[in-house]
């Protein structure tokens, strides 16, 4: 990486300009090809996960798989490589719109601008699939469309070949590759996924593009994923009543739970939507349901689209997206008469038992030479061990079975021998390898060890290490409490462990409680959740006796439910001391006495050496009173009586 002028360059090439956006694991810029002179995207990973080296790797295979689909849908991928420490992608630029921004801002598309998107998507991914790629997240976001309203799939980042049984299953902390909200029900359960998936998520694009929402929505991630899995969306009919039927049939057929009833391939997709398109009869079934009264719903009313849809997705229908008038009016085709009907079938009958005839003599005069009879050798890749062999055996073939660790479902073919469509002579051997499932290994034991000793262990005994923070008061924070699957367990190699590691224990905030009872006091810390409370008793000036004068800690601050949080209860007025002042002088014992109320009394004495000091006090020195209290002090004040009598009346 280069810099002139402050501007970043990779390569020596790739100018980066500003950023377009931020992904899972990188982020892209808007960059100019200084050779080529074109503006490009260049994607960027993050640097924290270039030190990772099966995150690397996944890098490394996007860019090799995305630049092998060279598709007018797909968006092209020219160049990757390694520039300062961190490593990047470079693709072309496509200059619009994502969808997800389209429907965020413009709100739901037209029907049939909605299957044009679709039936493009599809393009892509049928394209993809028969070069071995599943995408594995298709959503809105994943979809452009530029302003003459060409439509490109782009990010196969998390897409990996069908064919690769090395590939790691490398997921975000905590989940499992796509999105949730247009996770296939196999992708939910984390089941092995195959190109009817992406059907599924298509599916879930053409949902929200017709209605306005998602099939499926919830509070997480995992709430959705269950949704996926057990239970049916509304129809879009019901969401809106003027939708046609047959686009709702062909929704809703790529939303099957089960694969097997989707439609097999993109390109069976696609086909479908240009019949809707074209007006002719789909092979989605429509959905059977009673009549809507779209005054009985409740759901959302029929709406026009506005003209910014339009626009945005490159559509230029005749009716300018008002109503859906033309589509009220849409009818099944007339059913046929029944004797039309049955005059085919036997005309078809009768086609049948003629081409049978006429292979079987063909086939004897072939017996009669010399020349063996070359069939084409079916596909059977991807189907289950029993159906491939039947398959194969009505082609006139021997079959020979074989196994391999693979992590495709056990007992599917995953490859055979030869391979499909060659010609081979009727009557010889195709071998057909069948998956044994994964390789497995035990997990190894990490309980207690840091998070990065614990990932270390797991990567060399061939696991994929994610981590998973946990509350827990017993263990240390940052080590490992436990795995999932769980030490010992035996698990398929390259898949995910879970290591859940201390975050430390649960903590609670001390609520406040100054100026309660005792009691309520402690029943408000139980309440918080706290199951050691205990309490001392403090003098104070302030607060009642028996009231709480405040907690340790304080209130406010965070702490374990199972600390100690001591109640500071008030023991009433504090208690001094009074001291001892009898015979001391008056001022003495007011300095000794400071705090308290002093008051005075005399008290005439004969003894000149109590004169100015002492002779009483109450309370006495030593008992203990409240601060401030008042000490009374008897101050003796000398008499000369003898002085007194003398100078008396009558004495000289």
């Amino acid at each position: 990486m280069s810099s002139q002028q402050g501007q970043v360059i990779f390569n020596g090439r790739y100018e980066l300009h500003r950023r377009l956006g931020r992904g899972g694991m990188a982020e892209v810029y808007l960059a100019r090809d200084q050779m080529l002179d074109r503006p490009v995207a260049v994607k960027v990973l993050f640097p924290a996960l270039a030190t990772d080296a099966g995150f690397v790797e996944r890098f490394r295979r996007e860019a090799q798989s995305a630049a092998n689909l060279q598709h007018a849908n797909i968006v092209s991928v020219f160049d990757w490589g390694e520039a300062n420490g961190t490593y990047f992608i470079v693709m072309e630029y496509v200059e619009g719109h994502t969808l997800a921004e389209i429907l965020r801002d413009d709100g739901r598309v037209h029907p049939d601008r909605a299957a044009e998107i679709t039936a493009d998507i599809a393009a892509a991914l049928g394209f993809a699939h028969r070069n071995g790629v599943v995408h594995r997240d298709v959503k809105p976001g994943n979809v452009l469309v530029t302003a003459d309203g060409t439509v490109k799939v782009a990010d196969f980042g998390i897409a990996r070949a069908i064919s690769d049984h090395s590939d790691q299953n490398l997921t975000k902390t905590g989940s499992v590759m796509g999105t949730a909200t247009y996770f296939s029900p196999e992708q939910a359960r984390g089941a092995p996924v195959d190109p009817r998936s992406d059907i599924y998520s298509l599916g879930c694009v053409l949902y929200e593009m017709t209605t306005g929402q998602t099939p499926f929505s919830g509070e997480s991630a995992v709430a959705i994923a269950y949704k996926h899995v057990q239970e049916n969306p509304v129809s879009p009919r019901q969401i809106d009543p003027a939708l046609p039927e047959t686009l709702e049939a062909i929704t809703l057929k790529c939303l099957a739970k089960n694969p097997a009833n989707r439609y097999p391939t993109a390109q069976d997709l696609r086909a479908d939507l240009r019949r809707y398109l074209d007006g002719a009869r789909i092979l989605a079934e429509p959905v059977l349901a009673p009549p809507i009264d779209p005054g009985a719903t409740n759901v959302m009313a029929p709406t026009g689209y506005d003209n910014r849809t339009a626009v945005a997705t490159g559509w230029s229908g005749d009716d300018g997206y008002g109503d859906y008038g033309q589509y009220e009016d849409y009818t099944q085709p007339e059913e046929e008469p029944k004797r039309s009907r049955w005059f085919l079938a036997v005309l078809i009958l009768l086609l049948l038992i003629l081409a049978g005839l006429l292979f079987l003599l063909v086939r004897n005069f072939a017996d009669d030479g010399d020349d063996p009879t070359l069939v084409t050798v079916p596909n059977v890749v991807g189907q289950p061990a029993d159906q491939a062999e039947a398959a194969l055996e009505a082609e006139g073939f021997r079959v020979t079975r074989a196994t391999d660790t693979s992590d495709r479902p056990v007992d599917e073919v995953i490859n055979q021998d030869p391979p499909a469509n060659e010609q081979a002579e009727e009557g010889s051997e195709v071998t057909i390898t069948l998956s044994a499932g994964p390789a497995t290994a035990a997990v190894p034991d990490v309980t207690g060890r840091t998070v990065d000793e614990a990932s270390q262990l797991l990567i060399e005994a061939g696991f994929v290490p994610s981590q998973q923070p946990e509350e827990n008061a017993d263990v240390e924070e940052g080590l490992v409490i436990r795995t999932d699957p769980a030490a010992g367990a035996d698990a398929a190699l390259n898949s995910t462990v879970t290591i859940f590691y201390s975050s430390g224990p649960d903590t609670i905030a001390i609520p406040e409680v100054r100026g309660q009872s005792e009691n309520d006091a402690r029943n408000t810390l139980t309440g918080a959740g706290f199951t050691n409370v205990q309490a001392r008793q403090e003098a104070s000036n302030d607060v009642e006796e028996g009231q709480v004068i405040g907690t340790e800690p304080g209130a406010g601050q965070q702490a374990p439910a199972n600390a100690t949080i001591t109640l500071i209860v008030s023991s009433g007025q504090s208690q001094v001391s009074v001291p001892d002042v009898v015979g001391r002088t008056e001022d003495n014992a007011r300095a000794l006495l400071q705090g308290f109320d002093v008051q005075t009394t005399d008290e005439d004495t004969n003894d000149r050496n109590q004169d100015g000091r002492v002779l009483q006090q109450n309370p006495p020195g030593g008992a203990q009173v409240d601060e401030g209290s008042t000490v009374t002090l008897v101050i003796g004040r000398f008499r000369d009586t003898e002085t007194t009598q003398g100078n008396g009346p009558g004495d000289d």
